[in-house]
């Protein structure tokens, strides 16, 4: 079942998309903005107690829905439709093609200001001011970090916990979005978030680099992966940048402004630098592991 659940909701996405009213995760980051401004600033407003109120706020913000998910899906029949409907929302392949070909084909027309508006839709990075191998740098790294976090985390968590994995894993990742800046006000308040997400995502970002490997220059990628991935600020989004990069023989990583502060962050991959079309063979090698994982479930279920 767990197979069969996987594939139907992965045949959805791929058909439909995101659903075209509003996503219940909308409804949910309404829910944390007030979770937020009722327990920021409780208590003495020491970092230890921002710290404290944070994982109050984490806890209120999740616990509850997963209880839900655990009692929906244990109900006859009806659970196993509840099911799909979760992965089904829980995964964004679909969209995360779809955003990323916006900005390929604004690069193609040769239009960088709608190129830089549709790219500003999945980064964090200031765009106003990026050049075509900048906006397609950005593209592909934006790919390749969100097929861990809109696919394939979703898919891990279903196959260990089942819907309450779903819900646990999505709602963390969208609290650490919202949440888990290292800056001065969610510094404290989001260390929960941050941190829990960072714990739910190891294994997946992992078995992701793994899938990058696997489907493209593996000698690179491994090397990449074992070399680089440790170097970035995330110790997550690390590994998986880094494998995809080495797979696709690009280099990823180097100067970006956020928030009108320009970093320099270190390489990832090794090649050269990304081009339009590069964009398309990042959404292709998500695409291809979105396949392999599915395989590797149907096998597992069948020796299971």
């Amino acid at each position: 079942m767990t197979a069969l659940i996987a594939v139907i909701a992965m045949a959805l996405d791929t058909l439909l998309g995101e659903p075209r009213s509003a996503h219940p995760l909308v409804g949910f980051g309404r829910l944390a903005q007030r979770l937020e401004q009722r327990y920021y600033d409780r208590g003495d407003g020491s970092d230890e107690q921002r710290r404290a109120n944070g994982v109050v706020a984490l806890f209120l913000a999740v616990f509850p829905f997963v209880v839900i998910a655990y009692l929906l899906a244990a109900i006859p029949v009806l659970g196993a439709i509840f099911e799909v409907f979760i992965l089904y929302l829980a995964v964004g392949c679909h969209s995360l093609v779809a955003h990323s070909r916006a900005v390929l084909t604004a690069l193609q027309a040769g239009d960088l200001v709608a190129a830089r508006e549709a790219v500003g839709r999945i980064v964090s990075r200031d765009t106003s001011q990026l050049d075509e191998r900048e906006i397609s740098r950005a593209t592909v790294e934006s790919v390749l970090e969100n097929g861990n976090d809109a696919v394939f985390g979703a898919l891990f968590w279903f196959v260990i916990a089942g819907a309450p994995g779903v819900v646990l894993y999505r709602l963390a990742n969208t609290l650490d979005a919202m949440w888990g800046y290292r800056n001065a006000r969610y510094l404290h308040f989001g260390w929960a978030a941050a941190r829990f997400d960072d714990l739910l995502n190891y294994l997946p970002a992992r078995l992701t680099a793994l899938s990058y490997a696997l489907l493209g220059n593996w000698p690179l990628a491994t090397q990449c992966w074992r070399e680089q991935g440790s170097n970035w600020k995330s110790p997550n989004a690390g590994p998986v940048m880094a494998a995809g990069a080495g797979s696709l023989g690009l280099r990823l990583g180097g100067a970006a402004v956020y928030h009108g502060e320009a970093q320099q962050r270190p390489d990832l991959g090794q090649g050269r630098a990304p081009v339009a079309g590069d964009i398309e063979r990042a959404n292709r090698l998500v695409q291809r592991s979105v396949v392999l994982w599915l395989c590797v479930i149907l096998i597992g279920v069948v020796i299971a």
